[in-house]
């Protein structure tokens, strides 16, 4: 019984862990992209690590921060939204069939 408060404990330090090396790893890769790309195309200057994270940063609170930026979808990109606009549809088309009915899973 020990060894499950052992393992979740160390597993969740892993996962922090992973997480933060995803990160570093993240931001080394747009400074070295950018450092690449962005001097040659446009003559901008180079950047550093923690100006790179600078710029995730920003593009995350312009591209996600929003009116949307929430866990639910818009009405029209929700799957029962498509089922049921499709079941009106069928049933304009083929008013007096009654197996076209769809299913709901």
């Amino acid at each position: 019984m020990t060894h499950k408060y052992i393992r979740i404990p160390l597993m969740v330090i892993g996962g922090l862990a992973l997480a933060g090396l995803a990160a570093l790893l993240f931001g080394w890769i747009l400074m070295l992209l950018w450092n690449w790309l962005m001097p040659l195309i446009f003559g901008l200057p180079q950047i550093g690590f923690w100006q790179a994270w600078g710029l995730i940063i920003i593009s995350h609170l312009l591209f996600k921060a929003g009116p949307h930026h929430g866990h639910h979808p818009p009405r029209t990109t929700h799957p029962r939204y498509w089922k049921e606009h499709f079941r009106d549809r069928m049933k304009q088309h083929f008013p007096d069939r009654e197996d076209v009915e769809l299913a709901d899973n």
